[in-house]
């Protein structure tokens, strides 16, 4: 069982990196695609009761942010793996700019959410920690292991 966290500012390919690794084998948790905490936290714990493993495809910007899924997922015997998206706010409003409709949002929201940034840490409750990094022009990701 494992519960998958993703971290990183809006436009580093959270969602696109989901699509191409985990769509076929995990459940995906996502706010822009449930709209209310209600549904994310049903969906959380049909997940955890069901031990369906699960990826959480938001922000989560914060420690307090991931807390809750590492909590529950952690009580129920899953192991936590975290993938921080490399943030680089430059980057990040220039592939959010080539966006369209309700995929580009406004450039604050990117800048509100590189400004509370903190990068996961194992103290948190990961067992595992990668470092993703993309390529703008083609979508390919390089994945690298943090050691602790």
């Amino acid at each position: 069982m494992e519960a998958i966290i993703f971290t990183g500012i809006q436009a580093t390919g959270k969602s696109t990196f989901y699509q191409q690794y985990f769509s076929d084998t995990h459940s995906r948790i996502n706010l822009d695609m449930l709209k209310t905490r209600h549904r994310e936290d049903i969906i959380l714990r049909a997940c955890i009761e069901a031990k369906q493993r699960f990826v959480v495809d938001n922000t989560n910007p914060t420690v307090e942010n991931r807390q809750k899924y590492i909590i529950l997922a952690k009580k129920a015997g899953f192991k936590i793996i975290g993938y921080y998206f490399q943030s680089k706010i430059k980057e990040a409003i220039q592939r959010n700019n080539t966006r369209t409709g309700k995929a580009c949002i406004p450039e604050k929201g990117i800048t509100a959410a590189y400004a509370k940034l903190q990068i996961p840490n194992f103290s948190e409750g990961f067992d595992t920690l990668f470092y993703v990094s993309i390529k703008n022009n083609n979508n390919t990701f390089t994945v690298c292991e943090w050691f602790k």
